[in-house]
């Protein structure tokens, strides 16, 4: 009997002594976090009594710090891009309407002759368009980057299709003395994907090529085992691999990709429809070359 009663009074002093101690590690933990939140520090939960349920509690809490840090870093990355795009919209779109106001008061002078009217009137003119391309751009950026932006998946013939893009663009091709490489395979290499998001891509991608070009453009399409490559290249001037590894941001301020008529759009627009089609899009220089990559995977029921 006096055993048991041993054993009893032992047992109780065990429990109350780890229910104390747990007690006092949860008052500490209580108090850590509430350091946290009141960014006193940044330091996560650390145990001085360990108990195997508070610790894996513990665990998880330290597990949401690190995300909510991460969510946190990931909004401040964000809200930085979306205040340097409006800042760089803000710039480009009131360069066009300056000009376009500057010339309409010219055109009020009672002065002005029938030629200088007419030479006035398409400089607003070209002033307009080049503010339209700019909201579309922007607009169409904004609408893809949306989660729920439609994607229509179709099967498509990619040779033909990428054919179809490079004839509407013989004229531009032309005009700048370019003659280009184009390797496509004769036979049909099928993808699963939405016709006008890569249609998109395509010209998007020909269009930098074309404008940014100091010499020779090639284009190469090419059925991989579980891929099809589209790799389009042009040899660049004064462009860095600093400025490559910023080529898809928004409103990126390198010389060779806000040239011209440019908006800096087309590049991040092409990298965000790659990216709804499950695709890749990546930049690469090679010495003086400029290679474009995209990857469309193939899925199992393609040919």
């Amino acid at each position: 009997m006096f055993y048991v009663t041993i054993v009893s009074i032992t047992a109780l002093l065990y429990i109350f002594t780890r229910l104390y101690f747990l007690k006092k590690e949860i008052k500490r933990a209580t108090r850590q976090l509430h350091e946290l939140n009141k960014n006193i520090t940044e330091k996560k939960i650390d145990l001085h009594f360990f108990d195997k349920d508070f610790e894996k509690l513990a665990k998880e809490i330290n597990n949401q710090i690190d995300l909510t840090k991460k969510e946190k870093a990931e909004k401040r990355v964000t809200e930085n891009e979306l205040k340097r795009a409006i800042s760089y919209m803000s710039h480009d779109i009131r360069t066009p309407m300056t000009t376009i106001l500057g010339y309409i008061q010219f055109l009020e002078s009672d002065e002005i002759t029938s030629e200088m009217k007419k030479e006035y009137t398409a400089i607003i003119k070209n002033g307009a368009m080049r503010l339209k391309v700019l909201l579309e751009d922007f607009f169409e950026l904004s609408v893809i980057e949306q989660v729920d932006y439609p994607m229509e998946i179709e099967v498509i013939k990619i040779n033909h299709l990428l054919l179809e893009v490079l004839v509407g663009f013989y004229e531009e091709f032309n005009n700048r003395n370019l003659k280009p490489t184009i390797n496509i395979p004769d036979q049909d290499i099928i993808i699963m994907s939405d016709p006008s998001a890569v249609k998109r891509v395509i010209e998007n991608l020909v269009v930098n090529a074309v404008r940014h070009s100091i010499g020779h453009v090639t284009i190469d399409l090419e059925k991989c085992q579980t891929s099809v490559q589209l790799i389009i290249s042009n040899p660049v001037n004064k462009l860095s691999e600093e400025d490559v590894s910023h080529i898809f941001d928004h409103y990126y301020k390198a010389d060779q990709t806000r040239a011209e008529k440019g908006t800096g759009l087309g590049l991040p627009i092409a990298k965000r429809l790659m990216e709804k089609m499950n695709g890749s899009l990546t930049a690469d220089l090679v010495e003086n070359q400029l290679f474009m990559k995209c990857v469309w995977v193939k899925r199992l029921d393609q040919e």
